[in-house]
Order: structure tokens, then sequence, then C-alpha cells
């Protein structure tokens, strides 16, 4: 009997519920697990040690990403007999490959090199073994269908750039968390609209997954960190979800035919943009590796302006949310249009902690002098 039910059973029709008990079961395994790594962590001395640029004082576990893996998997595990296991599965293969670089590196410390074969290593098993890549932009730039080796190439770039991209965005308490759940929701929603059931089955598995872990990084007294274990797996979901969007609208009857990379853009755009422009500063203005931590990001700046991490992440979290509904809200316009409007918008929401911050030293520094 359950045999003749899973065989007649039709996920499209049901694809609300699948995402909501994949975030049931994802929350649960959280629930669950977190206080059991903690613990583990405490116990083995696996813990985030404050130096000159960190803004907490206090030694504190960095084992999120673990907890985060293994909600993932065990939702992904138990909803996967009704959906399109192949894809979900590989995707599996490639988080578990950077679940243990990130774990070695929490842990230990791993090189930049190391972990950026592992990140290639993870996207190419996906490219392969699917076919799932970028093939052209939509007309964006007069790019339609790109050859296949530059189709590649361009997707493993996507790939690395948005896996570091959260990867270094993690720089105080929830936003990288936050920032994270607000895109898989976006993608979610997006996805709902071309029936990938997989993908949003996906989306409610790493919601679930994130909701309990943000509760311990908030908290005062049980805080945790997301390491690069939970970065990177993270930054990856995202990457997927990215390149798998931008590959089904390319079909010509999606509705987000002439808008997904600017709705990929706007939704990741202020992860993306401040590591460009970190990296930009790294290695033109203080001639460093760009993997070298500083304080220069978009976080710091409202921590000048008196923010506290909370009221930070939500500002942050806020304003891409805000980007994103100008996008939606703008998809009909040509194609050019929309990138203009993303990066008039995005830039002038990006730039405004910055002008704040200069103009509150310059009155600083004018006051004084008055004196």
């Amino acid at each position: 009997m359950i045999q003749d039910l899973l065989q007649n059973f039709e996920p499209q029709l049901y694809i609300g519920w699948l995402f909501l008990f994949a975030a049931v079961v994802a929350a649960i395994t959280g629930v669950i697990t977190f206080p059991a790594i903690k613990n583990v962590a405490e116990a083995k001395n696996l813990m985030d040690t404050p130096e000159e640029r960190s803004v907490h004082h206090v030694r504190v576990p960095n084992l999120g990403g673990v907890g985060i893996y293994l909600s993932i998997v065990v939702a992904i595990t138990m909803i996967g007999g009704v959906l399109d296991t192949k894809s979900l599965f590989l995707i599996l293969g490639g988080i578990t490959i950077l679940f243990f670089l990130g774990l070695k590196d929490d842990i230990l410390v791993l090189s930049p090199r190391k972990k950026f074969i592992g990140q290639l290593l993870a996207a190419v098993l996906l490219i392969i073994f699917t076919d799932t890549r970028i093939m052209g932009l939509h007309g964006l730039f007069g790019v339609t269908i790109m050859p296949y080796a530059l189709s590649v190439v361009f997707t493993l770039f996507v790939y690395v750039l948005v896996i570091n991209a959260f990867n270094l965005i993690d720089g105080i308490d929830g936003l990288a968390g936050s920032l994270a759940l607000m895109a898989v929701i976006a993608f979610a929603w997006l996805f709902s609209y071309h029936d990938n059931v997989s993908m949003v089955v996906l989306g409610g598995a790493v919601c679930g997954a994130i909701i309990p872990f943000l509760f311990l990084n908030f908290s005062r007294r049980k805080k945790m960190f997301l390491g690069d274990t939970g970065s990177m797996i993270l930054g990856f979901i995202l990457a997927v979800m990215a390149v798998r969007f931008i590959n089904a609208s390319e079909q010509g009857a999606s509705l987000f035919y002439n808008s997904s990379p600017i709705f990929v853009l706007g939704i990741l755009f202020f992860p993306l943009l401040d590591t460009m422009r970190i990296f930009i500063i790294r290695i033109f203005v203080h001639k460093k590796s760009p993997f070298i931590a500083d304080k220069n990001h978009i976080h710091h700046r409202f921590l000048e302006m008196g923010f506290s991490h909370k009221s930070t992440t939500a500002m942050i979290v806020g304003l891409n949310i805000l980007l994103v509904a100008s996008v939606w809200y703008g998809r009909s316009l040509d194609i050019h249009w929309q990138l203009l409007l993303l990066i008039g918008f995005g830039s002038f929401l990006y730039t405004a902690p910055f002008v704040i911050v200069e103009f509150k030293r310059k009155g600083i520094a004018a006051f004084q002098n008055f004196l």
C-alpha cells in the first residue's frame, strides 16, 4: 500500500507542505545536535580565539557548521525518496567535500589553496554529472549562448565567488546566517514558480538548519559560531541555487527568462559587492593577500555608527530585501535597465553607511579643531 502511494505521489501538488516538512525535520535535528556539538567543542577546546580584528572578546565554539550539515543531510535523506534524488545526492556529495575541508580549517588550519581546490572539486562534481551550468546571460551585454568551455569556466567562477563571499561576510553575529536564510527563502519562492520541488525542499532543509543556529549565534551565554564549515556549505548551496535558477530560466516560457541573472545578483548583492570591494582594497590599496582579514567590511561601518550586532544584521538584511523587492517590481523592464536599476539603487544602499561614518569622523575632527 505504501509503495502504491509513493508511486502515485505527485510532489508538485504538495510543494509547500514538503518545504515545511523539510524545514521542521532539519530544525528538530538542529535543536537536538547543536547543544551536543557545543558541549564537545568546549570539552575538546575546539574554540575560536579572539584576535586583534575580532569583534568578540571571549572564546566561542566555532563548529556550528557541523550542525548545519547534519540537519540538511537528515532532512534531505528522509524526503529524498519522493524527489529527484540524483541532483540532491550530488549536492549532498558536494557539501560533504566542503564539510570535511571546513572542519579541518576550523579545528586546525587549511591553506586557501587547498580550500580553493576543494571548492572547485565540489562544483565540478555537479557540473559534470548534471550538466547544470550557466549557458547564457539572457541577452545581457549581448550574450545569449556561451561556448561550452566558457560556460563551464564562468559557472565555476560563480561557485567560487559565492562560496567565498559568504565565507568572508561571516564577521558578526547572525549576518552570514541571516543573509543565507533570506536568500534561500527567496530562491525557494522563485523555484516554486518552476515547480522545482527538489530545490524548494533543499531550501526548506537549509531554512530549518539555520533557524536554531541563529538562536545560538545571537545568544550571549550559549553562543556558537558558524565557522568555515558552515559558511562554505551555505555559500555552496546558494551557488547551486543561483546556477540552477538561471539554467531553468533559460527556457523561453519561463516567467523569469528576461530577469533571472538580475534576480540572482539582487538576492546575493550585499555579500558579492562587499567581497569584491574588500578584494580590490586588499590587493590594490594595501598590497596584500585578499584572504588576510581586516575591518573594512560593511558590517564594520555599521558597528562604527553605534549599531549592535543584531541591529547591524537586521539593517543589512532589510536593505537586501528592499533591493530584491525593487528587482521584482522592475522585472518587466529590459534586462539592461534592470541591471542599471540594481547597480544604482544597490550601490546607494551599500555606500550610505560608509558616507555616514566619514561625515561623522569629519564632524568630530572639525569640532575638536574648533575647540
